[in-house]
């Protein structure tokens, strides 16, 4: 769900302007939905991620300046944080709003319509006589004291249709305290952390799920048991109020091995049902490296918590940082593997560092001489998920690709129809023999990977 675009029109007063989303995935063609609604349009604001995004965003900015002139295009969201300034380059895009954008873009709402200049709104960049201005950043806002999200903005049954349950996404905290270095969190929140209040959450909550009957609450948060009293209030409050559904969320290693058996027994009871643990290496030394800070040893405590009580882990993992060794990558390969044998309900999926905008090891790079893309088209071809860096060989490249193939599919449940492909998937990664990979091509061929964009 476009939650960022939601808590944007819910902060905008619908009494005085009408907010409509419109979810480019949701549409046979974007461009002419969008262009089909802004006649009358006040502005357009568009939230734009580093890489495939900025590709639909520009065709939907271009499109909407050659119909409407007049129309100010506003993009927010990550790239546009990161690269305030240079976004404005860009002719069809005439402001840029960073960081949270809440507060932000009411004033500017309210400003355009009263026909007020932009000097001095906190919180964007602005092209005037053709300069681009960058007017001093907006602190961050307290969650509680912005409004609930609405999602009477949304088609919320066609995003159960889609998704094939009825899952809810909600953000109930925006930040992170934590310092990692491959991270653009530090860079753009400033390491500060805000969220709801559990009380309100209940409410909230409540309300939605006796509207819309969900049976998973996604949170979406990057830190979500930041204060472990807090996530067990939380728990209490969906217990209390007899609300029935899993819930899934985010559990640092360091936050699990604090975070004591009662409170997450609690949290179980009231529906937790799976949690995501980044752990990105399974090099004690890359950890420290990349200021994770974290243990190994934590790693792994917090899994077996999750074993004994039967709640399941996704456990990321990312290989291919500037200058890591093989041993590194063997290290993050057994640990993956170890992680997997725990529990058929735990994932262990693998990423490439790529040089992401605004995380301490990029600048680092750049100040030794690495050239980040330089305009927008570049960035659009970013891909952060499927590729290496140029520094991985393609030998490392192959290899790595086996592995993650045969380890996805050598966890999870037994089944007899996993079960012939899952039984040559654990002799492969038991002996860690990936050459002549039929299997992978057969099933790569019969079920390519779609397009994320």
């Amino acid at each position: 769900m476009p939650l960022a675009l939601v808590a944007l029109g819910s902060c905008i007063d619908q009494r005085q302007f009408e907010v409509l989303i419109v979810d480019g995935r949701l549409e046979t063609d974007p461009v002419a939905a969008v262009l089909r609604e802004i006649e009358g349009a006040l502005l357009l604001g568009i939230t734009v991620l580093t890489g495939d995004p900025i590709r639909d965003a520009l065709q939907v900015s271009r499109a909407a300046k050659a119909r409407r002139p007049d129309l100010p295009v506003v993009w927010g969201g990550w790239h546009p944080s990161l690269f305030p300034l240079e976004t404005l380059n860009e002719p069809s895009v005439d402001v840029t709003v960073r960081g949270q954008g809440e507060a932000t873009f009411v004033e500017l709402v309210e400003r355009v319509a009263g026909g007020g200049d932009l000097d001095q709104l906190e919180g964007i960049a602005f092209r005037r006589d053709g300069e681009a201005k960058l007017n001093p950043p907006r602190p961050i806002v307290a969650m509680d004291d912005l409004p609930a999200a609405n999602y009477a903005l949304l088609p919320v049954e066609r995003y159960f249709r889609l998704k094939a349950q009825r899952q809810v996404d909600y953000i109930s905290s925006v930040g992170c305290y934590f310092r990692c270095t491959f991270c653009a969190d530090p860079f753009v929140y400033g390491r500060r952390w805000t969220a709801v209040a559990p009380s309100r959450m209940g409410e909230e909550i409540e309300a939605l799920w006796q509207r819309h009957h969900f049976t998973e609450l996604a949170f979406q948060d990057e830190t979500f048991f930041t204060y472990a009293d807090r996530a067990a209030e939380i728990a209490h409050q969906f217990l209390q109020r007899g609300l029935q559904f899993d819930w899934t969320a985010t559990l640092r290693a360091d936050q699990g091995v604090r975070l004591d058996e009662e409170k997450f027994r609690l949290c179980v009871r009231s529906g937790l049902r799976r949690v995501m643990v980044g752990v990105e290496s399974g090099s004690q030394e890359m950890l420290d490296w990349m200021k994770k800070d974290i243990t190994i040893e934590q790693v792994l405590k917090t899994a077996d918590m999750c074993v004994r009580h039967g709640v399941a882990g996704i456990f990321p993992f990312i290989v291919g940082f500037p200058g890591e060794s093989d041993e590194s990558v063997d290290e993050t390969v057994s640990l993956m593997k170890r992680l997997r044998a725990m529990s058929p309900h735990f994932e262990t999926p693998l990423f490439y560092f790529k040089p992401y905008p605004g995380s301490q090891i990029t600048e680092d790079m750049v100040r030794s001489g690495y050239e980040l893309p330089s305009t927008l088209e570049d960035w659009a071809e970013f891909d952060f998920i499927g590729s290496a860096a140029p520094w991985v060989s393609p030998e490392k490249y192959r290899l790595i690709e086996r592995f993650k193939f045969y380890n996805r599919f050598a966890g999870g449940p037994e089944t007899w129809r996993r079960w012939p492909l899952q039984a040559v998937s654990r002799w492969r990664c038991r002996r860690d023999f990936y050459g002549l990979p039929l299997e992978q091509m057969l099933i790569e061929r019969l079920h390519p990977a779609p397009r994320l964009s």
